[in-house]
C-alpha cells in the first residue's frame, strides 16, 4: 500500500502532501505518515509547506475507529494526532499550511498549528464540530484553539461546534489570509521562500518564547488526558457518543 502522504524538497522547502486517495482521514496511518515527514522535514532543516490533493484537506480523526475500534487503537491515534499538532505548533522551522477544502477536527487542528495559514476561496468549511456529533473536545484541541482564534470565535467554535466558510474562518482566525483556489499553490510556495530567507535560530528561538507557555499547557494536556487510563476510560464514553451519533 502506499503512503497517504508524499514527501519532496527543493532547495530550502520542503513540501509535505496528505493524499489517501478518499477524505483525508487522520487515521493512525495517516499521522504516522506525517510524523515521517516532518522528521525529513527536521532533519534537512527545511521551511515546510503542508497541503492536501483531493475534495477535502482533511476529514479529521477516522470516527471509524472510535465506532469500532479497540481502546488501544483509539489511544494510539489521538495521541499521535496531538503529539503531531504540538510539533507543529513549535516546530524548528516555519510551517505554511496551505488548505483548499474541508478541515474538520484534527485537520483543522494542523492549520492552527502552523505558522502561516493561507486559505483558498471556496465552498467549504473549517471547524471543531466535536459538540455537534456527540463528542466533547480534547484538551490540547481547545488550548491550541484558544491561542490562535479570536475570542468571540473560539466559545462559538468550541462550545457550539460551529462550523465556517474560508473568509469567515480568516476572521475567526484559523487562516491569515484568503487567495484565490487557482493561486493557492504557488502562493504557499511564494511564502515558503520568502519565510526562508529569516534567520531559522532565531525564529525557532523567537517561536519557543512566543509560544512556550501555550505550549507547556499542551504537554500538560496531553500527558494528564491523553495516557494509557484514555484508552480505558476516557475513549469508552467518546466510542459510546460516537457510536450513539451513527
Amino acid at each position: 500500500m502506499s503512503s497517504p502522504v508524499s514527501y519532496s524538497r527543493s532547495g530550502p522547502i520542503s513540501r509535505i502532501v496528505m493524499d489517501d486517495g478518499k477524505a483525508n482521514v487522520m487515521s493512525l496511518a495517516m499521522l504516522n505518515a506525517l510524523h515521517a515527514a516532518f522528521d525529513e522535514a527536521q532533519r534537512d532543516k527545511a521551511v515546510v509547506t503542508l497541503s492536501a490533493r483531493g475534495k477535502h484537506f482533511s476529514g479529521g480523526f477516522d470516527l471509524n475507529v472510535f465506532a469500532s475500534g479497540g481502546a488501544d487503537e483509539q489511544y494510539q491515534m489521538v495521541k499521535a494526532g496531538a503529539e503531531l499538532a504540538l510539533r507543529i505548533l513549535s516546530f524548528p522551522t516555519p510551517v505554511v499550511a496551505a488548505c483548499h477544502g474541508n478541515a474538520f477536527p484534527m485537520g483543522a487542528f494542523l492549520i492552527m498549528a502552523s505558522d502561516h495559514r493561507i486559505a483558498a476561496e471556496g465552498d467549504y468549511r473549517i471547524g471543531m464540530n466535536e459538540v455537534a456529533i456527540g463528542l466533547t473536545p480534547p484538551r490540547f484541541a481547545i488550548e491550541l484553539a484558544r491561542q490562535r482564534l479570536t475570542p468571540a470565535y473560539f466559545n462559538r467554535t468550541v462550545v457550539t461546534g460551529e462550523m465556517f466558510g474560508p473568509a469567515e474562518a480568516v476572521v475567526a482566525g484559523f487562516f491569515d489570509r484568503l487567495v484565490p483556489a487557482i493561486d493557492l499553490e504557488r502562493d504557499a510556495e511564494d511564502t515558503a521562500v520568502e519565510l526562508s530567507n529569516i534567520h531559522l535560530n532565531h525564529h525557532a528561538a523567537a517561536k519557543a518564547r512566543a509560544r512556550g507557555e501555550v505550549i507547556a499547557t499542551i504537554r500538560r494536556a496531553i500527558d494528564a488526558d491523553i495516557t494509557p487510563k484514555y484508552g480505558k476510560d476516557r475513549v469508552a464514553a467518546r466510542t459510546a457518543s460516537a457510536r450513539a451519533a451513527t
